[in-house]
C-alpha cells in the first residue's frame, strides 16, 4: 500500500511540476544549471544507468543513496527558509499600496491650490489691463476721427480750389491737385451714405466732366479739322493739359491721341490719294521717307507737348501703317493686271525693310494697347530678315559644328512684321507662278546641258563627282527660301514650298533616274554554248566604265540632294519658315517625301551597280554548274570560273570604289548587297553540280575556300591602300561561305553508316529543311531508293523543336565557329598540297 501511495503521490507531483516550454526556458536564463536533475526532460532510468553503468559499480549504491539524501534534505531547508519568508509579503505590500493612496491625494491638493491661484491671478491681470485695452481703442478711434476730419477739409478745400483753377484752366496745378482730390475721395468711399460727403463725391465728378469737355475744346480750336496747323506750335496750356488728362477717364486722352493724329496724316492722304501717280507701288519708297519728316517734324514741334508714356510717335506711325496697308490694298485691287513680279518684290523689300527700321525704333506696345509701358533705353536688335543676311553672307551654308555651339539668346520677333506688308498676300501668286516657271526652265535648262554635255567621262574629275547642276539647283532653293520667309507666313508661303517640292522630285527623276543606263533583268543573248567557251577576259562587263561612272555620279548627286534637303529640313531654310509661319499650317511644311525620292535614286543606283557584276558572274557560276565534277581526278590550283569571277570583281569594284570615295557608306552598302546577292546565287549553283566525287568536292571546296578570301578583301581590292573591312560586311561574307563549306564537307563525308553521315549533316549545317538534305543527296550521286531511306533516317532523327516555338525548317545546333573552320580549310589545303 505504502508503494502504491508513493506511486500516486509521484504522479500528482509530476503533473503539478509540469511547466510550459516558455516557463522552462525563463528559467533556465535566470537560473542555468548543468545538473541532470533540472532537466526538463529528465529521464530517471538513464540517470540511474549514468550512475551505475555497470554491475561493479552497484558497490557504490549506498554512497550515491547518502548524496541524494543529503541533497533532498537541503532542498527541503531551502524550500522551508523561502516559504517561511513569504510570510509577511502580503502585508507588507498592502502597507505601501496605503502609503501610496495617500501620497496621490497630498499630490491632488497641492495641484488643485496651484490651479486655483492661477485662476486668482488671470482675474487680476484682466482688471489690470481692461482700463489699458479701453485706452487703446479710444485713441484709435480718437486717431481715425482726426485723420477722416483732415481728409474732410483736405477734400473739401480741394473742391474748391479744383473748380476756381477749371474756370481759370491753370491746367499746371489741376493736375496735380485733381490726383490729390482723387487719392483723398477714395478714403471715403465707406461713407457715401453721409449727404455731404456724397454732394463733395458729385462734385469731383462734374469737376472731372467739365474738364474733360475744355479740354477736348482746347485741342480742337488749337488743331481744327478743316485748314491747316497752327505755326506757333503748342502751348504750356496744351502740355499742361495732357498731364490733366493721364488723370480723367482714358476715353479723354484717346480721342485726344485720335484727332491729333488723324489732323496729322490728313496731308498723307490727300498726296497719296488712289488717283495719284504715287500712289503706285513703283513709288512706294515716298510714302516712306513722307512719314520719317513728319515723325522727325513732330519731335521738334510736338515733342515735348505730350507726356512720354504716351508713345505719340509710335502711335503716329503706327495710324500711318494701318492706313497704308488699306490704300494699297485698294490700289493693286485696282490695278492688278499691272502688277509684275520685280514690281511687286521691289515693294515688298521696301516695305518689310520699312517695318524693320519701325522694330528698331519703337517698342511695340502701343500694338498691344500698354500705353504706360516706356521704351527701353537701347534700341532692339533688328530682326528685319533682309538685315539679317547680310551680302556676301550664306545663311543657308551653316556648319553643322555651329548648331552644337551655344547660341546667343534669340532677339525678341518683329512687333511690326505684317503690319503692312500683309496687303501683299492677296497678289502673291504673281510671285508663286514666276517661281514656278523660272524653276522649271531651270530644270529643262539642266535636261538639255546634260544631253548637251553628255555623261561624266571615266578618268576625268566630273567622273563620279556631283552634278553641277545640282548644286545650281541648291542655291536658288535657298535663295528662294530665304526670300519666301520675308513675304508671307500664310497659305503663300505653303504653296511656294510646295512648288520647290514639286521640282526636288522633278529633278531627282529627269536628271538622276532618267539618266541612269538601263539594264536588263536577265541574260538574254547569252547562250549556253558562249557561256561554255567563255575564256578569261573574252566576257567585258555589261556596262561601260563610262556607264559606271555615270552610275556612281548619280548616286554621289542623290547623296548631296538627300543630306542637302535634310539639312534644309532639319536646321536651316525650313525651320526658320516653321518659326515664322503660323502654327495652323506648320505641319505641312515637310520635306520627308522628296528625301524618300532622293533614297530611291540611291537605292536603284546600288541595285544597278550590284546588278551589272552580278550578271558579270553568272556566266561563270553556270559554266561551274556545268562542269563534270565526277570525273575531276586530281586537286589542282582554282578553277577557270573561279579566275573569271575574280576577273570581273577586279574590274568593277576599284571603278565603283575610286568613284565613290566621297560616300563610302554607300560603297560600302554596295558590297554588302552584291555579297547577299552572290552568296545565295552560289550556293544555288552548287546544288547543281551533280553529281560530285570526292576529288571533285575537294576541288570545289579550295574553289569556295578562294572566293571567301575574295569577298573578304572586296572592300579594298586593287587599292594600294588596305583597309579594314566593316565588321557587319565580314560577319556576312563569313556566315555565307562557311554555309557553302559545309555543305562541300557533307558532300565529301562517306553516306556508310547512314547515321553518322545524317547526324553529321544535322551537325555541320543545321537545317532541317528536307528539301536541302535531298540537294546533298543528289550531288553524292546516290540512287532514289538510298535516298529514300536517307530521307526517313534524317526525319527521326531531326531533333524535337522545343515546346512554343514556331516549327520553322531552321534549327539550332552547335555548329564549328567560323575560326574552326578557317582552320579547318587551311589543314585541307595543306593537304591537297602535299598530294600535289
Amino acid at each position: 500500500m505504502m508503494e502504491e501511495e508513493e506511486f500516486e503521490f509521484a504522479e500528482d507531483l509530476e503533473a503539478i511540476l509540469h511547466l510550459t516550454p516558455e516557463v522552462q526556458l525563463a528559467i533556465e536564463q535566470v537560473f542555468p544549471s548543468q545538473d541532470p536533475l533540472d532537466r526538463a526532460d529528465f529521464n530517471a532510468v538513464e540517470y540511474i544507468n549514468t550512475l551505475f553503468p555497470t554491475e561493479q559499480s552497484l558497490a557504490n549504491i549506498d554512497d550515491v543513496v547518502n548524496k541524494i539524501r543529503l541533497k533532498i534534505r537541503r532542498l527541503d531547508d531551502n524550500i522551508r527558509t523561502v516559504v517561511r519568508g513569504q510570510t509577511n509579503v502580503g502585508q507588507d505590500g498592502r502597507q505601501a499600496l496605503e502609503e501610496a493612496q495617500i501620497a496621490i491625494q497630498q499630490l491632488f491638493g497641492k495641484i488643485k491650490d496651484i490651479k486655483d491661484k492661477a485662476e486668482k491671478s488671470e482675474q487680476m491681470v484682466k482688471e489690470i489691463t481692461r482700463d489699458i485695452k479701453q485706452l487703446d481703442h479710444a485713441k484709435r478711434h480718437l486717431t481715425t476721427s482726426i485723420t477722416t476730419l483732415n481728409h474732410l477739409h483736405m477734400l473739401a478745400g480741394g473742391v474748391d480750389s479744383l473748380e476756381a483753377m477749371t474756370r481759370k484752366r491753370q491746367y499746371g496745378e489741376v493736375a496735380n491737385l485733381l490726383q490729390g482730390v482723387v487719392n483723398v475721395l477714395e478714403h471715403f468711399h465707406k461713407y457715401m451714405g453721409i449727404p455731404q460727403i456724397r454732394q463733395l463725391s458729385e462734385r469731383v465728378k462734374a469737376a472731372q466732366s467739365e474738364l474733360g469737355t475744355q479740354i477736348l475744346a482746347d485741342f480742337d480750336e488749337a488743331f481744327p479739322s478743316q485748314g491747316s496747323k497752327r505755326t506757333g506750335g503748342p502751348s504750356n496750356v496744351l502740355r499742361d493739359a495732357c498731364l490733366v488728362a493721364n488723370v480723367l477717364d482714358p476715353r479723354i486722352k484717346q480721342e485726344i491721341i485720335k484727332k491729333f493724329i488723324r489732323q496729322h496724316l490728313s496731308e498723307y492722304l490727300v498726296l497719296f490719294q488712289e488717283n495719284q501717280d504715287v500712289a503706285w507701288l513703283d513709288k512706294i519708297d515716298r510714302r516712306y521717307a513722307w512719314i520719317k519728316r513728319q515723325l522727325l517734324d513732330y519731335e521738334e514741334k510736338y515733342g515735348r507737348m505730350f507726356p512720354e508714356e504716351w508713345c505719340m510717335t509710335e502711335r503716329i506711325a503706327v495710324e500711318f501703317c494701318h492706313i497704308t496697308k488699306v490704300e494699297l490694298a485698294k490700289v493693286m485691287r485696282t490695278r492688278a493686271k499691272e502688277i509684275e513680279v520685280k514690281l511687286l518684290l521691289f515693294a515688298i523689300q521696301r516695305t518689310t525693310n520699312f517695318e524693320g527700321l519701325l522694330a528698331k525704333r519703337f517698342t511695340g506696345c502701343t500694338l498691344t494697347d500698354i500705353p504706360g509701358q516706356k521704351r527701353p533705353d537701347s534700341p532692339l536688335e533688328p530682326t528685319n530678315p533682309f538685315l539679317e543676311d547680310e551680302p556676301g553672307e550664306d545663311v543657308a551654308t551653316e556648319k553643322d559644328e555651329d548648331l552644337a555651339k551655344p547660341r546667343k539668346p534669340k532677339a525678341p520677333d518683329n512687333p511690326f512684321h505684317g503690319i503692312v506688308s500683309k496687303c501683299f498676300e492677296p497678289h502673291l501668286y504673281v510671285y508663286i507662278e514666276s517661281q514656278d516657271k523660272n524653276l522649271g526652265e531651270l530644270i529643262d535648262r539642266f535636261v538639255a546641258d546634260f544631253r548637251a554635255q553628255g555623261p561624266p567621262k571615266a578618268g576625268t574629275e566630273e567622273g563620279g563627282a556631283v552634278l553641277p547642276s545640282c548644286a545650281d539647283l541648291f542655291v536658288y532653293y535657298k535663295k528662294c527660301m530665304v526670300q519666301c520667309s520675308q513675304l508671307s507666313t500664310g497659305e503663300p508661303m505653303i504653296a511656294l514650298t510646295t512648288i520647290f517640292q514639286k521640282f526636288l522630285r522633278e529633278y531627282a527623276w529627269k536628271i538622276l533616274s532618267g539618266n541612269l543606263p538601263k539594264s536588263s533583268s536577265n541574260s538574254g543573248g547569252l547562250t549556253i554554248s558562249s557561256l561554255l567557251k567563255e575564256k578569261e577576259g573574252s566576257e567585258a562587263a555589261k556596262f561601260t566604265v563610262d556607264e559606271l561612272c555615270l552610275i556612281c555620279s548619280i548616286l554621289s548627286t542623290a547623296e548631296y540632294c538627300l543630306a542637302t534637303t535634310q539639312q534644309a529640313s532639319a536646321h536651316n531654310c525650313t525651320q526658320k519658315l516653321k518659326e515664322k509661319v503660323d502654327k495652323v499650317l506648320m505641319e505641312r511644311i515637310n520635306l520627308t517625301g522628296e528625301m524618300d525620292t532622293f533614297s530611291t535614286v540611291i537605292s536603284n543606283s546600288i541595285q544597278l551597280l550590284v546588278q551589272d557584276l552580278d550578271a558579270a558572274c553568272d556566266p561563270a557560276l553556270t559554266a561551274m554548274s556545268k562542269m563534270p565534277w565526277q570525273s575531276v581526278e586530281h586537286v589542282g590550283d582554282q578553277s577557270p570560273y573561279v579566275t573569271s569571277i575574280i576577273m570581273h570583281i577586279k574590274q568593277n569594284v576599284p571603278i565603283i570604289r575610286d568613284n565613290l570615295a566621297s560616300t563610302r557608306k554607300y560603297f560600302t552598302q554596295f558590297c554588302i548587297k552584291f555579297t547577299n546577292s552572290f552568296i545565295p546565287k552560289f550556293i544555288n549553283h552548287l546544288f547543281r553540280c551533280k553529281p560530285i566525287s570526292m576529288v571533285g568536292a575537294e576541288q570545289l571546296l579550295l574553289d569556295t575556300h578562294s572566293l571567301k578570301t575574295v569577298l573578304l578583301d572586296l572592300p579594298s581590292i586593287g587599292s594600294q591602300v588596305l583597309r579594314k573591312a566593316p565588321a557587319s560586311y565580314t560577319k556576312i561574307v563569313v556566315k555565307g561561305m562557311t554555309r557553302a563549306e559545309m555543305i562541300l564537307k557533307v558532300v565529301m563525308a562517306p553516306h556508310e553508316p547512314p547515321v553518322v553521315f545524317v547526324d553529321n549533316y544535322i551537325k555541320l549545317l543545321a537545317d532541317g529543311n528536307p528539301e536541302t538534305f535531298q540537294k546533298i543527296l543528289d550531288m553524292k550521286g546516290l540512287k532514289r531508293s538510298e535516298q529514300s531511306s536517307m530521307l526517313e533516317l534524317f526525319r527521326q532523327r531531326l531533333p524535337t523543336p522545343p515546346s512554343g516555338g514556331d516549327g520553322g525548317s531552321s534549327l539550332s545546333f552547335s555548329a564549328p565557329t567560323p575560326e574552326q573552320e578557317s582552320s579547318r580549310i587551311r589543314k585541307l589545303e595543306k593537304l591537297i598540297k602535299k598530294r600535289l
